[in-house]
């Protein structure tokens, strides 16, 4: 009789192992659809959920940093034709979009428009010195009117510069190259970023994920238009992905990121590189590809960015882009920092470049369940060219065209501690429990069954072999 009730508890332990491993497994989908769930609702762009609170106000500060290039030969340059030497000083540091949205605005087709509001706080300790530290740089009047005026026009620029007392190169503030200063030449405002206080990027309008989770934070239009007017090509005007300040939750190490740049007038994409821990939570870091700014003869697709054949040697140099056609004509050419992944010819034309992905590549780290950026660098030089003539004399011993460096900007920003422990808390946490639950149920109740199954097959045989 005891035997019979042993084996009875023991067939119950083992149900009971089952049953408990049974609800391990269903755990695991159940848990992963409770997740799933709840992620997308937060992450739609309506009030009340968590991805508007991020969304709508100024979130993590975003700070611009940027290094100049010293010319510290421009005698030799004019005089003699020398190579221009340079010297990186930076970082010069400020603090910019900090400011709210502003006209949010939701519309009957599941999208939201705004204006981002753009200003610059200088940030003295995190710069190398004041921003009325001066720099030796190219002179921005001479270089605009060179690639503006025709050859034959010459004579007037010649007349121009002399009449000013202008050259070459200037010596200049930081600030005011930065944010602007009455040029003696042009009689009118010039500065790499003027005007910039007080002005917006945008009207933008984008999708709110509530219909679609998968379009939230995509583009809809941009300046009230779907397409870009300034490539003169369909594929090159197409406005592509999200502002990069986020993506659909769930990110996918296989599929690239896209995202659209004011700043660069286009779309890229980034592809995934490298997991990494950021501050205790896993981050997929994505990065641009060595061809986003390629020469048409290795990537065709930027074909129709090669807008100007002479300065870009018939659209086979690597590693810039003409932005003239965006910026109200101004002949300003962007490139990766150092000219990273540039022609060899870029860079032998400057002596004192030194790229290197580690300092100079753009990535972002993204949280893969939420689809939020977490950390990024967006690092872009600002460049304009300049060439030889006849008649300037200031440029009468320049051999060839050259695409000089004069800035480069590092637009980063990165998770705070805050917002750290809150994500930890709110998600990371989440997980790992429902995690270690369903393992320790299944594992638990695989333990018990097995014991159980096999102590029923032990008190089995030995009551067998008392009948023998």
């Amino acid at each position: 009789m005891g035997c019979c009730n042993r084996r009875r508890g023991l067939i119950a332990g083992a149900v009971c192992g089952a049953v408990v491993a049974i609800l391990g497994v269903v755990l695991i989908p159940l848990g992963n659809s409770i997740i799933q769930g709840t992620v997308e609702k937060e992450s739609v762009i309506e009030p009340g959920t968590t991805a508007y609170d991020n969304w709508a106000a100024a979130g993590a500060f975003v700070y611009r940093q940027f290094w100049f290039f010293d010319v510290q030969n421009p005698q030799e340059v004019i005089e003699s034709g020398a190579t221009p030497v340079v010297v990186e000083r930076g970082p010069y540091t400020y603090k910019t979009r900090y400011l709210a949205k502003e006209n949010v605005t939701f519309h009957p087709n599941h999208t939201v428009s705004f204006l981002l509001p753009l200003g610059a706080i200088f940030e003295p300790s995190m710069s190398v010195g004041p921003e009325e530290d001066k720099v030796t740089s190219l002179n921005l009047a001479v270089a605009a009117a060179y690639s503006l005026i025709p050859e034959g026009l010459h004579i007037m620029l010649e007349n121009l510069i002399k009449s000013s007392n202008s050259s070459l190169f200037q010596h200049r503030t930081v600030n005011e190259l930065l944010w602007g200063y009455t040029d003696p030449m042009l009689k009118n405002n010039l500065g790499l970023f003027s005007p910039y206080n007080g002005t917006y990027d945008g009207v933008f309008n984008v999708y709110t994920g509530k219909d679609d989770i998968s379009k939230v934070s995509t583009i809809d239009r941009w300046r009230g238009e779907r397409n870009l007017t300034f490539w003169d090509d369909k594929y090159c005007n197409m406005i592509n992905g999200t502002d990069a300040s986020s993506f659909a939750p769930f990110v996918d190490k296989k599929t690239p990121l896209y995202f659209f740049s004011s700043d660069i007038c286009r779309s890229v994409s980034a592809s995934f590189e490298e997991s990494l821990d950021l501050k205790g939570i896993e981050v997929y870091r994505f990065g641009l590809l060595q061809n986003t700014l390629a020469s048409p003869m290795v990537n065709p697709d930027n074909r129709c960015f090669c807008r100007d054949l002479k300065s870009t040697r018939n659209c086979t140099m690597a590693g810039v882009l003409d932005l003239s056609s965006c910026q109200n004509k101004r002949p300003v050419f962007i490139s990766l920092p150092h000219f990273l992944y540039g022609s060899p010819y870029l860079q032998d034309a400057i002596k004192g470049l030194n790229p290197s992905k580690e300092h100079h590549a753009t990535f972002l780290d993204v949280e893969p369940t939420t689809g939020f950026t977490l950390r990024f660098a967006k690092r872009i030089q600002m460049n304009m060219m300049y060439g030889p003539s006849n008649v300037i004399t200031v440029l009468k011993k320049v051999k060839d065209y050259t695409i000089f460096p004069l800035a480069w900007m590092n637009e980063t920003a990165s998770l705070d501690d805050e917002t750290a422990a809150l994500i930890k808390g709110e998600l990371v946490s989440r997980i790992k429990m429902l995690e270690i639950l369903w393992k320790a149920l299944l594992g638990s109740g695989v333990v018990i069954f097995l014991l159980c199954s096999i102590s029923y097959c032990i008190v089995g045989k030995n009551n067998q072999s008392k009948f023998v």
